[in-house]
């Protein structure tokens, strides 16, 4: 029985080395490590920052009206192209009532005054034929009457603008909202039997319309503190909007805001660049957009992938294959850099083979 156990201990022992050696052959055994390789090439380099914003037109002008009223007639809607003078609206005047009544008060004080001044120049004309004043004094009469008759037209004129919008001196009337531009009506926020008040002192007036010139716009948006240094006036933009999928629009850097606004936490700085409505599309005034500014650009340099640099004790290198997945360190200088893709300057050429780091 002893050597039964004897055996059987002996025959576990050698199988137990049999299997450790079985692991360690396959081990061995076992595909080597291949790395992936790329080659150095030619491309261009875009270093880029990015501003949100939107099109707008450079010019955009607000009509109020002159006088209070209410909307009578409107001759345009958002959309149409109109020219300068064009009737835009015509307002039905509600007359005040205190204003209508000193006004007419005033009308009967000029002509009270009027008739007065008139008798006493008829009285002084016939002792003037009749040589019994001088020149100068019935000249003084003669004033006064003149004088008083002035002011009774103005009363009645005043009166006139009140009721109608109108005099029958001027030929202009204030009841007609005329466009001061030529341009496109972007928007008509009134309707007919709107109520508007005129533009004072003590208030801007209700918007009638709104014209702008659709064929100058800018791009108006803002960019971070962090990139506001790396920019300047006359830097080229491209301009991609989101309602117009795979096109791009150029612009010129024109305004860069001397002065910051906090924006949910962060310092943004408002820029604006031109830019001009294509013919084969139309652009909206509104229109969100996104802008890429080119901060730096290199056309056709030689570069490889960034991930594949290797950088210790400040120096940078990338691993080149001399024999099949045999490599060494080769030293290389670098250039620009857009995160991807990075310049590269000494050091290897498009024949090298670089390992692919991982």
């Amino acid at each position: 029985m002893k050597r039964i156990l004897v055996i059987f201990f002996v025959l576990l022992l050698l199988g137990m080395f049999g299997y450790v050696g079985y692991y360690l052959f396959s081990k061995s055994q076992q595909d080597p490590v291949v790395y992936e390789t790329s080659k150095p090439y030619k491309t261009d380099i875009i270093v880029k920052t990015v501003a949100n914003g939107s099109v707008e037109p450079r010019r955009e002008v607000t009509l109020k009206p002159q006088i209070s009223g209410i909307i009578d007639e409107l001759f345009v809607e958002a959309g149409q192209k109109v020219k300068k003078g064009q009737k835009i609206a015509r307002i039905k005047i509600i007359p005040d009532d205190v204003n209508l009544s000193n006004a007419e008060s005033t009308v009967n004080k000029a002509r009270i005054a009027m008739e007065q001044a008139k008798l006493e120049y008829d009285r002084r004309k016939k002792l003037y034929e009749a040589k019994a004043i001088s020149d100068v004094e019935f000249q003084q009469f003669l004033f006064q009457y003149e004088q008083s008759r002035e002011d009774y037209e103005n009363a009645l004129n005043t009166v006139q603008l009140i009721k109608e919008g109108i005099s029958s001196r001027s030929k202009q009337t204030t009841t007609i909202v005329l466009a001061t531009v030529d341009g496109m009506v972007l928007d008509v926020p009134v309707k007919v039997g709107t109520q508007v008040i005129q533009s004072n002192n003590f208030n801007e007036g209700t918007t009638v319309a709104i014209i702008a010139d659709m064929s100058d716009l800018i791009f108006k948006g803002n960019i971070d503190e962090s990139e506001v240094g790396k920019i300047k006036v006359g830097m080229p933009l491209r301009i991609t909007i989101g309602a117009i999928e795979g096109r791009t629009f150029d612009a010129t850097l024109e305004y860069i805001s001397p002065k910051g606004v906090t924006d949910q936490g962060t310092i943004k700085f408002e820029i604006k660049a031109a830019m001009t409505q294509p013919e084969d599309v139309f652009i909206r005034a509104g229109m969100s957009s996104n802008a890429d500014i080119i901060l730096e650009k290199r056309d056709s340099v030689l570069a490889l992938l960034e991930r594949d640099l290797v950088m210790a004790n400040d120096t940078t290198y990338v691993e080149v294959e001399t024999t099949p997945q045999k490599f060494e360190k080769r030293v290389i200088k670098t250039g620009l850099s857009d995160g991807i893709n990075i310049e590269v300057l000494e050091g290897v050429d498009t024949s090298a083979v670089i390992k692919t780091q991982q």
